[in-house]
């Protein structure tokens, strides 16, 4: 199965083209929040530069959240809209377990976390046996503190990945021990990460069609969150 793989959810931005566990072809940039520029263009080459067209592809991925607001519409809407003219089915997949693919191979918890703003972090927290996947916790919004002192609790190396793993490292270095911060080029999501999320959600759940490919939000918006704190002053 071609799975085109799209990620926008964050600071950096992907896609990828990959065939079972193969890749074809993948892009990345990380250039700041300037995704409605960057991503449908990056798309673009990446299908041409794997002389692949869309109408090759079996199933459009993209990481549905958690993270940025904006970020995941983006990836969303776009996915939506290569998807539905030619009615390709799509899958959302977690933010966080996208990244946590960054760290297949390695030996302890795999920590994923996004920057949430205000101490907090969107985290899950993860495992591998060979090439399978072990998800211990749900995706969350918890605060730093709080995830350290869950940490304290375990026995094995803590790899922290995602945008938030420096934050997160700063934090903690000095509590934990046998905390680790994954190389810079492992630590951000990635169309392959996406696409390896995708397959299993495939296997689990399958697929929805493009009308129903939909964010997922952990929190309220900003806007949201002041419209409601508005309100309450108002009452």
């Amino acid at each position: 199965m071609k799975i085109l793989a799209i990620d926008s959810s964050a600071i950096s931005a992907g896609c990828a083209i990959v065939d079972g566990e193969n890749i074809i072809a993948e892009s990345f940039v990380r250039v700041g929040l300037t995704h409605s520029e960057t991503l449908l263009p990056m798309v673009s080459n990446t299908l041409a530069n794997a002389k692949i067209t869309a109408k090759d592809i079996d199933c459009c991925a993209v990481s549905s959240g958690p993270g940025s607001f904006t970020g995941i519409r983006i990836g969303v809407a776009a996915v939506k809209g290569m998807a539905f003219t030619s009615g390709t089915p799509c899958v959302g997949v977690s933010t966080l377990e996208a990244i946590a693919w960054n760290c297949m191979g390695l030996d302890g918890i795999v920590c994923a976390v996004m920057d949430a703003r205000r101490q907090q972090v969107y985290n899950a927290l993860f495992t591998f046996e060979g090439q399978k996947i072990i998800r211990h916790c749900d995706d969350r919004a918890i605060s730093i503190e709080e995830l350290t002192d869950e940490l304290k609790n375990g026995q094995k190396t803590v790899w922290l990945v995602g945008d938030g793993a420096l934050l997160c490292y700063e934090a903690m270095k000095d509590k934990l021990p046998d905390v680790r911060l994954v190389p810079e080029h492992l630590r951000y999501a990635r169309g392959f990460g996406v696409a390896m999320a995708a397959q299993r959600v495939i296997d689990a759940q399958g697929t929805v069609p493009p009308d129903k490919l939909i964010p997922t939000y952990l929190r309220p918006s900003q806007a949201e969150r002041e419209k409601m704190a508005l309100k309450k002053k108002t009452k």
